[in-house]
């Protein structure tokens, strides 16, 4: 039986932002907030690393977030246009926001998303909670130890 390689990097339709070297994955139908959140965070103190899609890769055992060539340090601002701003690249991926599921009044205390071959911890948001419960305290020790909350499956 032969063997089937495991893919080394995907093209994700997230957008994503870098905090204390932790990539924060953003999801979302299109209208949803992707956008609207990074650039909240990105007014707190995080770094832009891709808008809309991101490209994630397998290295050295740890999944690494950076912006297609096409779109590196550009983010759509709704109503203005598409703006230039300095990006981070090849970021470590520590959380999954994802804007489009249910949120659950009690959630799981582990919630996981497998990309890339990689369980990574998620975080279910109402758009209008982005940001409060994007930049969680908690999720921020992550970037600490950048492995913490990726495990390889």
């Amino acid at each position: 039986m032969m063997s089937v390689p495991s893919i080394s990097s995907e093209t994700l339709h997230t957008s994503c932002v870098a905090k204390n070297g932790c990539a924060i994955l953003i999801s979302g139908r299109s209208g949803s907030g992707k956008s609207d959140l990074a650039l909240r965070l990105i007014d707190r103190g995080a770094r832009l690393v891709s808008d809309d899609y991101t490209l994630v890769r397998r290295v050295s055992g740890r999944l690494l977030a950076t912006a297609p060539d096409t779109i590196a340090g550009k983010i759509e601002v709704r109503g203005l246009g598409v703006m230039e701003l300095e990006c981070e690249s090849d970021v470590p991926v520590c959380l999954h926001v994802d804007l489009d599921s249910e949120v659950k009044r009690l959630p799981e205390l582990v919630d996981t998303i497998v990309v890339g071959s990689y369980s990574l911890r998620r975080r279910r948001i109402l758009p209008a909670q982005c940001v409060d419960r994007a930049c969680n305290r908690d999720d921020h020790h992550l970037a600490e130890r950048a492995n913490l909350g990726v495990e390889r499956l």
